[in-house]
């Protein structure tokens, strides 16, 4: 685990296919100074509006997670981000010239690549850490997250679809550098045919294919002719995609998220719940100075 903040060592560029609009977009990330944090540009707007990468910026969460701010959106941020918190990489700037992240491949495997092409840098600063205190929950409608106090930053998944080829899996990982590399951020996301075929008629997902998603037809049949990339891929990026909101919150955690069928918008209201709930964290570096005071039950 780092203990002091990181960016990269020098600026990367990509280019990919928009997931809902089919466009082509382009992608640069360029090293920050310490405490900027991940803000993202739009280079394709003539006053380069940035927004922060941050939770209270989120205006949308029904098919990716959007983040907005005076009517200038960028959409499909989970994968990304989910690089910057698996690799530990505390400050970025992000030029695009869409509204949306490319998806490249469906996983964030090409920007773990990409990112380890220049490789990353560490900076003159201690980072700070919500140190989870007390157990913070949300649940509704069958679904459930919760983050819990740990020693470390660990997170146990669990999905559970009505359909004999994902069924239930549940998976716990530690998240740091090279496992995040190697058990998360190669896994897919993934859709059904019939939801896709919808999605597509109705204006959405006009980039998806199978070079980005892996998709099951309604014989449970996966049509992409490669197969799996590990056995349990759909409830890894989950994870992936947890990863990626849960960045939002601004500051790394060291704490044990337990989700269970979560998604995009249980996720951001996690992030609200715990901002308010302050007697159950506190901030700190790493390692810290146990708190000897008692928290208050959240």
């Amino acid at each position: 685990m780092h203990t002091m903040q990181h960016t990269l060592k020098n600026s990367v560029h990509c280019s990919g296919i928009g997931l809902h609009s089919g466009k082509k977009v382009g992608l640069a990330i360029h090293p920050a100074p310490i405490n900027h944090g991940i803000r993202f540009v739009r280079v394709d707007i003539p006053h380069r509006p940035v927004i922060d990468a941050h939770f209270r910026q989120v205006i949308d969460t029904s098919l990716a997670t959007t983040i907005g701010s005076e009517g200038v959106i960028i959409s499909t941020i989970e994968h990304l981000m989910a690089v910057f918190t698996g690799m530990e990489i505390d400050n970025a700037l992000v030029e695009v010239d869409s509204f949306e992240i490319p998806i490249m491949d469906g996983s964030a495997d090409p920007f773990t690549r990409l990112f380890k092409s220049v490789g990353v840098r560490t900076q003159e600063s201690k980072r700070y850490f919500f140190v989870i205190k007390e157990p913070i929950e949300i649940a509704e409608n069958g679904k459930s997250v919760g983050i819990f106090p740990s020693d470390s930053f660990e997170i146990t998944y669990t999905i559970d679809f009505p359909h004999p080829m994902l069924k239930e899996q549940t998976l716990t990982i530690s998240v740091e550098n090279e496992m995040f590399e190697k058990e998360i951020s190669r896994a897919r996301t993934f859709g059904f045919l019939q939801e896709v075929d919808y999605l597509k008629k109705n204006g959405f997902a006009l980039g998806g294919s199978l070079d980005n998603a892996i998709v099951i037809d309604q014989s449970n049949n996966i049509l992409n002719k490669d197969g799996l990339r590990y056995s349990d891929e759909f409830v890894r990026h989950k994870i992936l995609d947890f990863l990626g909101d849960l960045s939002l919150l601004g500051m790394p955690i060291i704490g044990h998220v337990i989700a269970n069928k979560s998604g995009h918008t249980l996720n951001h209201a996690l992030l609200e719940k715990i901002i308010t709930q302050t007697q159950c964290w506190q901030t700190s570096t790493w390692p810290y100075e146990e708190d000897k005071a008692s928290a208050a039950a959240c």
